[in-house]
């Protein structure tokens, strides 16, 4: 773990079976190549790796590169200038319209258009940034384009409570996978200090990258590869492709019993939240507990707001409140229990039809009297029946995620161990993913 001293390191690298991160091992192995003397190195051989949630790391943020970084010089005046210069630029909504920049939402990519480069230049001009009569694109002036790149990406691609959260005048990255909030972690090519001075939080320094390694590039190096998870059927090829990993697909301990409704579409987000308030309303009525799952903070806000006016009682698991995941999802299991959640309470958690009996004989300490601990299990076993006989967790999808393996472990959540459960995804025209891969064919039909 992080915040080990070298001995401590070297002694658990030392052991037969070594636990840990990949973060860890990744830098760990940065560091070991930046040492100065074969002595001041913590890692063996890297022999045999087991890899949990393998598709996560392997192939989700297989192409995230761990970055060891040094101070470089300071430009965060810079940022601050170009950051005023953004919202005076107009979008061009059409190809071949009016406007400075198109948006390529596919690529995540801005380009000014010629209209745009003359404005951007007067607006540079009048700044004193650019001197007269000089271009944006003479060779002194490419640090201002990039500058300006990474403004314009920051205001127009990056959404707060969506991609970062803004704590303790910091910009906190969320981890699009897990929804988890990712401290320390920062974006490159000056995009962190760009949403920084967008946010008008402290502009910290930017940092030279002295090393640096992809986690697909570190885990190709052991001789033996491995992992596990319940979502690696659909990436075969390219787990045989790239690494050349067989699966194997292990049957579950008992037979499946989750319902996986059909796909509900609408064509606006608005009667998409409106079916999804009727869906939970319907399972509060039967008491089947419902897991709610969103694809950003905002979205879980928004859905939490119209659930409050609906005046039904629920919980928001997102980023930001962390702190209780453990209380959340340990009641989430409880009859007619509504629960919102980012991808948070995807991958890997287990929730307890019923309420989790375990965190409920915690609370209780340990000098409970042994009548009163079986009167908690009696109780539990009474839930835990009327959640089986409601159909047990019922999950809803707000929209659907790039990666389908992400929609999966969200089902995964429900049906665990041959218990009932259903699951239904409801998407809307105006969702980002549908904006962008729907073609108008679509909307027409929809209409």
């Amino acid at each position: 773990v992080s915040g080990q001293s070298s001995e401590e390191k070297r002694a658990a690298y030392g052991a037969d079976i070594t636990y840990g991160t990949n973060n860890e091992f990744g830098f760990d192995y940065l560091r070991d190549n930046m040492a100065f003397s074969v002595t001041d190195r913590v890692q063996r051989g890297l022999n045999f790796a087991v890899i949990d949630e393998v598709d996560s790391i392997l192939i989700d943020e297989a192409r995230t590169p761990l970055i060891i970084s040094g101070p470089a010089e300071d430009s965060s005046s810079l940022y601050a200038n170009v950051n005023k210069l953004v919202p005076k630029l107009v979008r061009q909504l059409e190809e071949e319209g009016p406007g400075d920049y198109s948006v390529d939402e596919k690529a995540r990519q801005i380009h000014l258009t010629e209209e745009g480069h003359q404005h951007v230049e007067e607006l540079l001009e009048k700044a004193g940034l650019l001197g007269e009569g000089e271009s944006l694109y003479d060779a002194a002036n490419i640090n201002l384009m990039h500058h300006l790149n990474a403004a314009l990406r920051a205001h127009v691609l990056f959404r707060r409570d969506d991609h970062y959260i803004v704590q303790n005048n910091e910009i906190v990255i969320v981890d699009e996978f897990t929804g988890r909030t990712m401290p320390g972690r920062r974006w490159s090519d000056g995009l962190h200090q760009a949403v920084e001075a967008k946010e008008g939080v402290t502009i910290q320094h930017e940092n030279q990258t002295l090393a640096s390694i992809t986690f697909q590039n570190y885990f190709r190096l052991y001789t033996r590869l491995s992992g596990m998870t319940g979502t690696a059927d659909t990436e075969a090829y390219e787990f045989q492709q790239i690494y050349g990993l067989e699966v194997v697909v292990i049957p579950t301990n008992r037979p499946m019993q989750r319902a996986d409704k059909a796909d509900l579409i609408y064509l606006t987000a608005k009667e998409k939240f409106a079916a999804i308030i009727e869906d939970i309303k319907a399972c509060q009525q039967r008491q089947q507990p419902v897991l709610v799952g969103t694809t950003s903070i905002e979205i879980s806000e928004y859905l939490s707001g119209l659930l409050n006016k609906e005046q039904i009682k629920h919980e928001v698991l997102n980023a930001k409140q962390h702190a209780r995941e453990a209380e959340i999802v340990a009641q989430a299991g409880r009859p007619g229990a509504v629960t919102i959640a980012t991808n948070m309470a995807g991958r890997g958690t287990d929730i307890v039809l019923g309420g989790s009996l375990e965190a409920e004989l915690t609370h209780l300490g340990e000098e409970i009297d042994p009548a009163e601990k079986q009167q908690v299990r009696e109780r539990w076993q009474t839930r835990h029946e009327q959640v089986l006989a409601s159909g047990g967790l019922h999950i809803i999808g707000t929209e659907r995620h790039e990666s389908r393996r992400i929609d999966n472990q969200l089902r995964g959540r429900s049906g665990r161990q041959g218990d009932p459960g259903s699951s239904r995804f409801y998407l809307s025209l105006e969702d980002s993913l549908m904006r962008i891969f729907a073609s108008d064919r679509v909307a027409g039909l929809m209409q």
